[in-house]
């Protein structure tokens, strides 16, 4: 029988992917044609995450959803439950961590598409919102495929920043990752080995599955 800790992380990775690529998508949008002065922070603040280590952005992230934060406070009154130790603030940490993943690769889409079909499509009198899904989506298929993908395998595979915020609760919070270390702790190294060869072949399906559909996927749509 699998880890139940496996099941979680796959719910966590599925809920945050999707999550993500709603959040991510008018994020990377703006960034991709914007010209304003703040640009480079907001591109810097979504890089952030790839350079800090998971224990400061875990730790950052345990104050602002503290009972204490106004964050934390506000979902206490709303929920009657903390953020901290619970599958919701792994969530919210997750979409934090895993934002660059999410970000980048859109942004490079919407870049390579260029203004021109866009403003080819204004002529023809397209509201921005069907300019979008019409032509813009369909030519940054290859993004959002990317973007999934290395979204979902980096949240399959979080350790840090997920056991700062959730700790190692069983069936609530023990994700793979955790789940993997104790093992290791407690010298059950067969059990360890299962449980990493299963992701190290998740991880390496999902990215043959991007590579082999962006060789199918042309770059501009029909």
């Amino acid at each position: 029988m699998l880890d139940p800790s496996l099941f979680l992380s796959f719910k966590l990775a599925v809920v945050t992917t999707v999550l993500l690529l709603l959040l991510a998508t008018p994020v990377a949008w703006w960034l991709a044609f914007t010209r304003h002065p703040i640009k480079p922070v907001i591109e810097t603040l979504t890089a952030l995450p790839l350079v800090l280590p998971p224990t400061v952005m875990g730790f950052y992230l345990l104050l602002l959803m503290s009972p204490n934060s106004l964050l934390g406070g506000w979902w206490l009154t709303l929920t009657d439950s903390t953020l901290t130790f619970s599958f919701s603030g792994l969530v919210i940490a997750s979409l934090v961590y895993s934002l660059p993943f999410a970000v980048q690769p859109l942004q490079t889409a919407f870049e390579q598409i260029g203004k021109a079909p866009l403003e080819a499509s204004a002529t023809l009198r397209a509201s921005p919102l069907d300019t979008f899904w019409s032509v813009a989506v369909p030519m940054a298929r290859r993004g959002f495929i990317t973007a999934a993908a290395l979204t979902f395998a980096h949240t399959l595979g979080e350790f840090g920043v997920v056991l700062m915020i959730g700790g190692n609760i069983p069936g609530k919070t023990r994700v793979v990752s955790v789940t993997i270390y104790e093992h290791v702790e407690t010298l059950q190294y067969a059990e360890a080995h299962t449980l990493a060869a299963i992701l190290l072949v998740l991880s390496f399906a999902v990215l043959l599955l991007v590579y082999g559909l962006n060789r199918r996927i042309p770059v501009r749509a029909a």
